[in-house]
């Protein structure tokens, strides 16, 4: 094994690559989780907005309107979601597990003719000087718009939960929908545009798994990122930059294991695939120990049928 070949600084970069599809869908999840909704269809979204965006950009020639296509293709079916578990009160699990189910069809469906087919390339963002510095140049300034535009989503989400007033309104939501509900607050338009941001932000994800991570369409491509992005939530403690430290810790694990697949190490490379996963199951062990401790950051109302006449 040859540990010399692997080159930290662009393992880091790579890491920051990799973490931006479950970092997108994650932190879409947390806003929905705030006002109180469990979305288990996060995989769902994020394969949707996969084949939308990919398609998009193939056809426009754009990767950004691919993007913008991903994320309006996340949020309407994200609306399925909400009709069903806002308007007609079906279970959440249940639905959230149907919506997941139902954009793989969908995707499957839509990506038929574009197998094998190669995207628009997305152009990195080369800041004169600063791109060109030892070290920090690679890691922090040479990256696509999607990777900067990920972490100014979650300085967003941290500040509007915590100086707005829309964030006071939607963490009221999430924690007594009865009480907000008396105080004249419309939940379940709050639930919804939550709800639609949630998939918005799976959209994006997924479009970047298809246009920038791995730039080519594949059914089944999102292998699980939903899934981690509801882990990442929990390991987070619904801390929008828990959220941002989950996913990296994530992306550093899975770029990790693939360059100690390359340099040689002496482990079957279906151990060092399972890898990642195993440790988001074990983070999320350690972090489920004190129960105390997670039902007091989890929103109180989580998962609960809200009907506007009780």
């Amino acid at each position: 094994m040859d540990l010399s070949a692997i080159n930290p600084v662009i393992l880091i970069a790579s890491l920051m690559v990799a973490a931006t599809p479950i970092l997108l869908a994650a932190i879409g999840e947390l806003v929905v989780e705030k006002a109180g909704v469990l979305n288990l269809g996060v995989e769902g979204m994020m394969i949707t907005g996969a084949i939308c965006g990919f398609a998009i950009a193939v056809e426009t020639g754009s990767p950004m309107i691919g993007f913008i296509a991903a994320a309006i293709g996340g949020a309407l079916l994200s609306l399925i979601f909400a009709f069903l578990t806002q308007y007609l009160l079906s279970n959440q699990v249940a639905t959230g597990l149907a919506l997941t189910l139902f954009g793989l069809g969908l995707s499957s469906l839509l990506g038929q003719s574009y197998v094998g087919i190669k995207p628009p390339a997305t152009n990195q963002i080369n800041i004169p000087v600063l791109s060109d510095l030892p070290v920090l140049g690679p890691i922090l300034f040479g990256h696509d718009i999607m990777v900067y535009i990920s972490i100014l989503i979650i300085a967003g989400v941290w500040a509007l939960l915590k100086y707005s007033r829309i964030g006071l309104v939607l963490r009221a939501v999430g924690e007594n929908h009865d009480a907000a509900h008396a105080l004249g607050y419309k939940v379940i338009r709050i639930r919804i545009l939550a709800i639609m941001f949630g998939g918005a932000c799976a959209g994006l994800g997924g479009a970047y798994l298809s246009l920038v991570r791995v730039p080519q369409w594949t059914e089944g491509m999102t292998a699980g990122a939903g899934w981690i992005a509801l882990a990442i939530v929990v390991f987070a403690s619904w801390k929008p930059w828990r959220v941002l430290l989950g996913a990296y810790l994530f992306g550093g694990v899975t770029v990790l294991q693939l360059n100690l697949q390359a340099a040689g190490l002496a482990i079957p490379v279906e151990y060092l695939s399972m890898s990642p996963y195993l440790i988001t199951i074990l983070v999320l062990v350690i972090m489920s120990a004190d129960r105390s401790r997670a039902a007091l950051n989890a929103p109180a109302s989580l998962g609960r049928v809200f009907h506007a006449s009780s």
